[in-house]
């Protein structure tokens, strides 16, 4: 198939249903977690969940990294942003991400100079065009936006501009799935890999998962018809008692990953030992810092980022919807005190966030399937 239409033809989602229909075990539920923010709103948009058996659950992962973001380093971000020396510059999404003194949309309403960029490039060249001023890049994402970053910092490199930092947040997601594995309180059966993060490490990292952990893993693309064949797949391998990495998403995805990319970032990064993530708390070897070989535009070694740590409001139970304890409609305020356009959690700022996207597409169904 090559075009979008055909990834969404009635009669091949019909096909992909009637054979998970026939793949389900009697008496058997079936607990399949996606960990991509993209296949969780596109499962949301195209109302998947509605057309699938009620044995198959759909459970929303920490796949959205503005979500995962805890507040203290929102925080840390908008001490920075308020100092009247310093250009903030940020993706889009992040601009009404709350911390415990507003985000920086208000911010900037307050006279801060915060600016939306599409790229870290964007950022850098702002500061070119800046000279006498710092800019900051608030850098966040999974493995997807870091090789963009590493370029950026190996290029301020080689141009000289030393007006230019980078307050990385940058985390890992294989990390994070085994904290989930790990939690107490999460039975699952499979997972829906992610598509956009193996485009850059590829496939080969899940693989001890699967082994391991005995969780079927397949990394999928995001139209209708990749997410229900993907779940074809995951029920195969749980019908035949088997677990191993699958790529649905082969017409994108390499199985050995983006070596281009893979050798920026190990070039600008390495490891942090630990990282705190929203609701999953502090994770070993889970995010990404800057190189000391780079510290001349590292934010947190040049600046005054102090590194607080600061609890989430009480009401809001955005760590329980993050690890697939809670759906996004379970949480107190969902839809009440918190909505996209007064978010008190992340998961409802960013298109990504299970709540946003429950939120806007919930009883929405792909009629076109019928």
């Amino acid at each position: 198939m090559k075009y979008v239409d055909e990834f969404r033809a009635p009669q091949i989602l019909r096909n992909a249903l009637d054979e998970i229909e026939a793949l389900i075990e009697p008496g058997r539920h079936y607990r399949i977690m996606e960990v991509c923010g993209g296949h969780t709103h596109a499962i949301f948009r195209f109302g998947l969940k509605e057309l699938l058996p009620p044995q198959v659950e759909l459970i929303h992962g920490p796949g959205c990294p503005v979500c995962v973001l805890p507040m203290g380093r929102m925080d840390d971000g908008l001490n920075l942003a308020n100092d009247p020396d310093i250009i903030f510059t940020a993706f889009g999404d992040m601009m009404r991400v709350p911390g415990s003194q507003g985000s920086p949309l208000e911010s900037k309403a307050r006279g801060a100079d915060v600016r939306i960029v599409y790229s870290p490039l964007d950022a850098l060249r702002i500061a070119q065009q800046n000279p006498a001023r710092k800019v900051v890049f608030f850098a966040i994402g999974f493995e997807t936006t870091a090789p963009s970053t590493a370029l950026t910092l190996l290029r301020a490199r080689d141009l000289g501009v030393n007006n230019f930092a980078v307050f990385c947040n940058h985390v890992t997601i294989v990390p994070a799935i085994l904290a989930i594995l790990d939690s107490p309180d999460m039975r699952l059966d499979g997972f829906i890999g992610p598509g956009h993060v193996s485009t850059v490490i590829g496939c080969r990292p899940y693989e001890f998962i699967a082994r391991d952990y005995g969780c079927p893993i397949v990394v999928s693309g995001f139209e209708p018809a990749d997410i229900l064949q993907s779940l074809v797949m995951i029920l195969r391998q749980l019908r035949a008692g088997t677990s191993i990495v699958e790529n649905q998403y082969g017409r994108v995805v390499p199985w050995g990953g983006n070596l281009a990319a893979l050798k920026a970032m190990a070039e600008v990064f390495e490891v942090r030992p630990h990282f705190e993530w929203r609701g999953l708390g502090f994770i070993s070897h889970s995010a990404l810092r800057i190189r000391e070989a780079f510290a001349a535009w590292d934010a947190e070694r040049t600046m005054s980022v102090r590194g607080v740590s600061v609890a989430d409001p009480k009401a809001a139970q955005c760590g329980e919807v993050l690890k697939g304890v809670l759906k996004p409609h379970e949480c107190k305020l969902f839809g009440k005190e918190c909505t996209p356009e007064r978010p008190i959690g992340a998961l409802m700022v960013s298109s990504e966030g299970a709540c946003a996207a429950h939120f806007k597409y919930a009883g929405v169904n792909l009629s076109a399937a019928g």
